[in-house]
C-alpha cells in the first residue's frame, strides 16, 4: 500500500475540510464517517442519500451547491474541498464560485464510470465517464483507492477522448496523471476486534459478504458450490451483503439447491452481527468482475478468513507474494480446486492468517496519511495555488 506522505510539517495546525458526497451509502458512507472520526482535521460532511446514481451524477452538484451556500455563506470557509467521483465537480464549482473560487479541490475516486462494467445487455453511456474526466480537470489533487484503479482509468481515458471528432485534448491525460496518487481506502478494522468469537466445530464455512449485484458475478460462485455439493464435499455457506431492487435470480436458486448448507441468507443490519460472521467464517470468496478496492475482502481477511480471489482487479495487492498460488485463481476450475482443498483440510485452513497483510488499511494507520495530503493541499493554496509536489505515489 501507499507509504508516500505529503511534505507538510507534522505540527501544522488542523484545517477544515468540506467533504462532498452525493451518494452516501455502503462503502462510500463508511469511508466518509470513518475519516471524519479518525482525522485530526475538522471534516464537515455534506451528503445526499445513496440512491438513483445517474441522477446523483447529474443533479447532486446542484443540491450540494445549495447546501454548501446554506452552510458556509455566513460562516468561515473550509480550507479544502474533498469531493468523491459521484459529484460533477465542475457544476458544483460554477454554482458556488463566489465562495469557492480560491479553494483547492481533492477528488477521491471510489470507482469510475469509464471502466465500471455495464449491466448485461446495456451499453455504456460515455457521458458519465466524461463527468469523471471533467471533474478531474477541475481538481487539484486526484486520489485513487488502489494502484489497479489508477492504472485502469488512465489506460482507458485516451480511448474515451479519441472517441470524439476533434479537440480531444489528449495532452490532459499526462497532466491529470501528474496530479494523481494512490490513497487507499481506510476502514475501521479495529472495531471488528470487539466481536471476535471462536470458530465452532463443523465443516468449512464459506463467506460471501459482497453486494448482491451483477458485477460481483454470484452465479460463478454458486456454480463452484454446486460442483462441491455434487462431489459430496462438506461445507456451509453464509450469504451476507447488501441487497437492492434488482436481486440476481441466482440467489433464490442457491437457497433451494443448497438447503441446510446455507446457514445465513441476507444482509445483517447490525455491525456486531456482521463482525461475528466474519470471525466465524473460514474462507472468503470473490468472483467479482469489478472491484476497484475490495473493502469486504479486507474486512474478512482481518478477521482471519482465508481469501480465495480471482487473480485480477485490485485483489493481488492484498496477498503476500508467497501465498498467491494458494489464494488467487485464474478460472472456475481454479476456484473449485482451492475451495475443495480448504474443505477437505479444515484444520490447515484454520491455521492460516492474513490479518497482518491488510492491517495497514485500518483508519488508525491511514488517517495520518490522509491528513497530510489535505494539509499539504491547503498549504499549497496559501503558497502558490496548485504548487504541490506532483510526484506519483509508490502505492500498490
Amino acid at each position: 500500500m501507499s507509504t508516500n506522505t505529503e511534505r507538510i510539517p507534522p505540527e501544522a495546525p488542523p484545517i477544515r475540510i468540506a467533504l462532498l458526497e452525493p451518494y452516501d451509502t455502503g462503502s462510500h458512507g463508511a469511508w466518509l464517517r470513518g475519516y471524519a472520526r479518525f482525522s485530526r482535521h475538522r471534516v464537515i460532511p455534506l451528503t445526499l442519500k445513496g440512491q438513483f446514481w445517474k441522477w446523483r451524477m447529474h443533479g447532486g452538484a446542484v443540491t450540494l451547491a445549495r447546501m454548501y451556500r446554506e452552510r458556509f455563506l455566513h460562516g468561515p470557509q473550509p480550507d479544502v474541498l474533498l469531493a468523491t467521483d459521484m459529484l460533477d465537480v465542475t457544476t458544483f464549482l460554477a454554482l458556488t464560485r463566489d465562495l469557492t473560487h480560491g479553494l483547492p479541490v481533492a477528488l477521491y475516486m471510489h470507482e469510475n464510470q469509464l471502466t465500471y462494467p455495464p449491466r448485461p445487455g446495456e451499453k455504456r453511456d460515455l457521458h458519465y465517464g466524461f463527468i469523471n474526466y471533467a471533474s478531474m480537470l477541475a481538481s487539484d489533487r486526484i486520489l485513487f483507492n488502489s494502484r489497479y484503479h489508477l492504472e485502469a482509468w488512465f489506460e482507458e481515458l485516451p480511448r474515451l477522448l479519441k472517441h470524439f471528432p476533434d479537440y480531444n485534448e489528449l495532452h490532459t491525460v499526462g497532466e491529470l496523471r501528474a496530479r494523481s496518487r494512490v490513497l487507499p481506502l481506510g476502514l475501521d478494522l479495529d472495531a471488528l476486534d470487539a466481536y471476535r468469537v471462536a470458530r465452532g466445530p463443523g465443516p468449512l464455512l464459506i463467506l460471501w459478504n459482497h453486494r448482491w449485484e451483477y458485477d460481483k458475478a454470484p452465479e460463478v460462485f454458486f456454480e463452484a458450490l454446486y460442483a462441491l455439493q455434487a462431489k459430496g464435499v462438506p461445507f456451509h455457506v453464509a450469504l451476507l451483503g447488501e441487497r437492492f431492487v434488482r436481486v440476481p435470480p441466482a440467489f433464490e436458486e442457491v437457497r433451494q439447491r443448497l438447503g441446510e448448507r446455507v446457514v445465513q441468507f441476507g444482509y445483517v443490519e447490525s455491525f456486531a452481527e456482521y463482525a461475528r460472521w466474519l470471525w466465524r467464517a473460514d474462507v472468503v470468496v470473490s468472483t467479482a468482475i469489478q472491484d476497484f478496492f475490495g473493502a469486504a475482502v479486507v474486512e474478512a481477511m482481518y478477521c482471519d478468513t482465508v481469501p480465495i480471489l480471482p487473480n485480477r482487479l485490485a485483489y493481488p495487492q492484498f496477498i503476500p507474494e508467497g501465498w498467491r498460488e494458494v489464494c488467487l485463481y485464474e478460472d472456475l476450475d481454479g476456484l473449485m480446486e482451492r475451495l475443495e482443498r480448504a474443505a477437505r483440510d479444515v484444520p490447515w485452513c484454520r491455521s492460516l492468517s492474513f490479518r497482518e497483510a491488510v492491517a495497514p488499511y485500518a483508519w488508525s494507520r491511514l488517517a495520518p496519511e490522509y491528513d497530510a495530503v489535505f494539509a499539504a493541499l491547503a498549504q499549497g493554496r496559501q503558497d502558490a495555488g496548485r504548487a504541490y509536489d506532483p510526484a506519483p505515489s509508490r502505492g500498490p
